[in-house]
């Protein structure tokens, strides 16, 4: 497309366009629409998909001196083939205006913060840090980083590892006298003890460290990961990488959209009001939402109402999506997020469900026994007299006169109960595969235990699956 035959859309609000784009965009830019909210939210997709840079590694590198900062950067560097930023990389530039300023900066005290960050961004926009790893360098405004790292180590450590630090000035790569000594003499002859390193300078630069550090760590929250640095450096490096290179939670904000799965009598209705109870999501079931449907007398209703005579699970599939679709693209579906049960019951309405954009961002299977499911609805009655429901073991009528006009409904016969359980059974497999990130939770426990499963794997991002 060419950008500039199209004009600015200020006035398009951004819940409707990143509603309209969600389908269309990949995360990271859905992501960065709700995070940056632009003024011309056209033109900054067509720079964001001009970058090309949503799954390559942002790592920062944080740690007091001696912790191994520039040494696990550099592996990290290798390993994923990105660029390693420090201030003395990024100060020693050539052909920036900024880093020669910074650079007259630098040889009297220190670089001041807002330089450094003009620094920063100028170099991650440039071609070659489509990918790139930072190494002690706090995040600049606009650069999101994926991965924050600190290294955390005894004072005492640190000042006797800094002690015996040696650097290959040609290289630059970082020795030690005792935990890595390289076997070329060559290389040993050539090792130069860096500045800054005595026992009171070092002392001098962990004070400054620990006074700073509590005010950067906040703007991280909940995807920061610590790793003792008081252990051998491979394994740092291994531990660093493995967080690198884990999916990590989206920084926009989180809609839920929940399905639970499950054979009759699994707690799904429970679950789902309890979900909708504490989040305000939107309860969605599809059997109820048919038989409103109905009682509404729309033309959806009326063909409903033709096509299947009781029991309505006989209606068919594109008049089911059809009101459900309706449901799910209102604007409090939309907004608040929603739980789903009911639906779908086979693989062939999964895929109706996500043919028309509404996928799932967790789905959860609740698994319980026949024994548990025959005891929990067989033993289900109703009073025809006052409506009031009771279960013979865990809500018994209060009196023997209530419990003699009890009636059981027709669907809770033992039969027809293993009936629905062979039913669900025979498609569950095919879901299973379809929904792969889908957690499975045992539902024969206490219903709030259940739920404490449910919300976790809500608010904590989804265990990655190795195919």
């Amino acid at each position: 497309h060419n950008q500039h035959h199209l004009p600015p859309c200020p006035l398009v609000p951004m819940q409707v366009l990143t509603t309209w784009v969600s389908a269309l965009c990949p995360q990271n830019m859905l992501e960065q629409l709700l995070i940056h909210q632009p003024k011309d939210p056209i033109l900054f997709m067509i720079s964001h998909l001009q970058r090309d840079n949503n799954n390559v590694p942002k790592i920062v590198i944080l740690g007091p001196p001696a912790s191994g900062k520039t040494t696990i950067a550099m592996w990290l560097c290798k390993h994923l083939n990105s660029n390693l930023l420090t201030v003395e990389n990024l100060i020693a530039r050539e052909f920036s205006s900024l880093a020669a300023g910074a650079r007259r900066h630098y040889q009297n005290v220190t670089v001041p913060s807002t330089l450094l960050v003009r620094l920063i961004q100028e170099r991650v926009s440039e071609e070659d840090c489509i990918s790139n790893t930072g190494d002690g360098v706090p995040e600049p405004e606009g650069l999101l980083v994926q991965a924050p790292v600190v290294l955390s180590s005894p004072d005492t450590v640190l000042i006797e590892r800094n002690l015996g630090k040696r650097i290959d000035p040609q290289t630059g790569e970082i020795y030690h006298t005792t935990f890595d000594w390289p076997p070329e003499a060559e290389i040993q002859n050539r090792l130069v003890v860096p500045e800054g390193i005595s026992e009171l300078e070092t002392a001098r630069k962990l004070l400054e460290y620990h006074r700073n550090i509590i005010g950067i760590l906040p703007a991280y929250p909940k995807i920061l990961k610590v790793i003792s640095a008081d252990q051998p450096c491979m394994d740092v490096f291994y531990q660093a990488l493995t967080y690198a290179q884990t999916s990590h939670r989206s920084n926009a904000p989180f809609t839920p959209r929940v399905l639970l799965c499950g054979p009759v009598g699994s707690g799904k209705r429970l679950q789902a009001a309890l979900l909708a109870q504490k989040y305000g999501l939107v309860n969605v079931h599809c059997g109820q939402l048919l038989k409103e449907a109905v009682a509404d007398k729309s033309k959806v209703g009326e063909l409903i109402h033709v096509t299947a005579r009781p029991p309505l699970p006989a209606v068919p599939d594109s008049i089911i999506m059809k009101v459900l679709g309706q449901r799910l693209s209102q604007q409090d579906s939309v907004q608040k997020g929603w739980v789903l049960h009911g639906f779908p019951r086979d693989l062939d309405q999964a895929h109706m469900l996500h043919s028309l954009g509404h996928q799932p961002s967790r789905v959860f299977f609740l698994n319980v026994p026949l024994d548990s499911i025959i005891e929990r609805l067989t033993l289900r009655r109703m009073d025809p007299v006052t409506g009031e429901r009771y279960h013979l073991m865990y809500k018994p009528p209060p009196t023997v006169e209530i419990q003699a006009r009890l009636l059981q409904h027709p669907k809770d016969t033992k039969e027809q109960v293993k009936l629905k359980m062979e039913l669900f059974y025979r498609h569950s497999s095919d879901l299973e595969e379809f929904y792969r990130q889908a957690i499975a939770i045992n539902g024969d426990q206490d219903p709030y235990t259940v739920f404490e499963y449910i919300e976790s794997g809500i608010i904590n991002p989804l265990p990655r699956k190795v195919p």
